[in-house]
């Protein structure tokens, strides 16, 4: 936004209602009708970069920020195919999933339908890290019960398991799971509909939480429960209050993950907090207990980066240390507000995004974590008053898995679409 800042927003030869006008025009309508003119003055270039993959009549999307959905070769992408975009899914919709061709004319080609998924995240479709060329993981609804199902790219099924699939370890070997009913009670958009949660009653059962799957037997033990969790270090706002699981993340070498324990506090707000365990669900640590906590992604075998804040403060992405819980502050004046943040492959970069600001824009960015810069790449219209709650589309950006591209969910051309871009010019600056 160098240009956009100098030429308008820090020009004080021009008063001040002259550029407040600019500005807003710029962003209400200029986007519009004159989009090389509001490239330029944004990014410097007239050439929009952003490379549409999907198209209608039909949305597509891909879900959340945390996985890839490049295959190995770059060759396809996972994504979902539905028939509206004004409303949350019911138990009776179905969401066709399938893949993006690259290579012929973006063609997506459907493989199965589901009928669990949200917005936010979909299906959970994920590459199998035992064979990410061809094999990809979803989850269903079968005989009354969310499961997990494993495909190859001409839709014939692998393998089915006792429950539905969070996360993959990076060896293919376990997956994580969580009562996904539950979530659809407590935090609508995460979850599923279509199954009810056997312990809706119960505000934090010992027999609920976190599963951990064994993907060559296909069974599953729980790991971490609600129970133990709601009687850790025990918060006054915890009594009587219930609690679920969500956001599990697993760090790069597959020897710990993270997730939050979170608890509802009265009718419609919630408390979180971030803890890391080992891979069996030992060695339990709460890494932040602070007022609000958000997004996060693991840098390391032992550091993450979390968008975090204490009562009365701003907010900050903070590097924390799961080993000695030492905390550092990433880019205190450039990353200024929560988004989706995820490290590059070779760990240099963190890609990020932003909620709808005043004109309903959302900003899709870069920045080199260790020393700058920040890097703005599109600016993207996604109005709340069409796109919010449980339906929002989130930019939720990820990496191709060599660095090279990113990809996006949008509705900026008002269908919910994905969209790719080539950032291998950006990336490869050096210091």
């Amino acid at each position: 936004m160098t240009i956009y800042r100098n030429w308008v927003q820090n020009n004080t030869l021009l008063p001040w209602r002259l550029r407040h006008g600019l500005e807003t025009w710029l962003e209400t309508r200029g986007w519009q009708s004159h989009p090389r003119l509001y490239n330029w003055l944004h990014f410097g270039q007239t050439v929009n970069p952003l490379r549409q993959v999907s198209h209608g009549p039909k949305h597509h999307f891909f879900g959340y920020y945390d996985k890839s959905p490049w295959n190995t070769s770059g060759r396809l992408l996972l994504a979902h195919e539905a028939g509206f975009n004004d409303r949350a899914p019911t138990a009776d919709d179905s969401v066709s999933i399938g893949i993006v061709n690259l290579e012929d004319n973006n063609r997506f080609i459907k493989l199965a339908e589901t009928r669990t998924w949200n917005w936010q995240q979909g299906a959970m479709l994920q590459w199998h890290p035992a064979n990410p060329e061809q094999w990809f993981m979803h989850n269903d609804l079968r005989e009354g019960n969310f499961r997990g199902i494993v495909r190859d790219t001409e839709g014939r099924e692998i393998t089915s398991y006792e429950r539905p699939i969070y996360a993959v370890t990076p060896d293919g070997q376990h997956a994580y799971s969580l009562n996904f009913a539950r979530l659809q009670t407590h935090r609508p958009g995460y979850g599923y509909a279509g199954c009810a949660d056997p312990w809706s009653d119960q505000p934090h059962p010992s027999n609920d939480g976190i599963y951990r799957l064994d993907l060559t037997s296909g069974k599953s033990e729980l790991i971490i429960s609600l129970d133990q969790l709601a009687n850790a270090n025990p918060k006054e706002t915890m009594r009587g209050e219930f609690h679920w699981v969500n956001h599990i993340q697993i760090a790069p070498d597959g020897k710990r993950f993270a997730f939050f324990h979170i608890w509802r506090v009265g009718e419609t707000q919630w408390q979180v907090r971030l803890y890391t365990a080992d891979a069996d669900g030992s060695r339990l640590n709460c890494l932040l207990d602070t007022d609000f906590i958000s997004h996060y992604d693991w840098l390391d075998s032992h550091q993450l980066m979390v968008w975090a804040r204490d009562e009365g403060t701003r907010g900050n992405f903070l590097l924390c240390n799961d080993r000695d819980q030492a905390q550092q502050v990433i880019g205190s004046k450039v990353l200024t507000e929560d988004g989706h943040c995820s490290f590059s492959p070779d760990r240099c970069w963190v890609l990020n995004d932003t909620y709808p600001d005043e004109y309903g824009m959302r900003t899709l960015m870069l920045y080199r974590w260790r020393d700058g810069p920040r890097i703005d790449l599109a600016r993207l219209y996604s109005p709340k008053e069409r796109w919010w709650g449980e339906i929002r589309c989130d930019l939720h950006p990820r990496w191709r898995r060599d660095g090279a591209q990113i990809c996006i969910d949008s509705v900026h051309n008002g269908q919910r679409q994905m969209y790719t871009m080539d950032v291998s010019d950006c990336v490869g600056r050096q210091p």
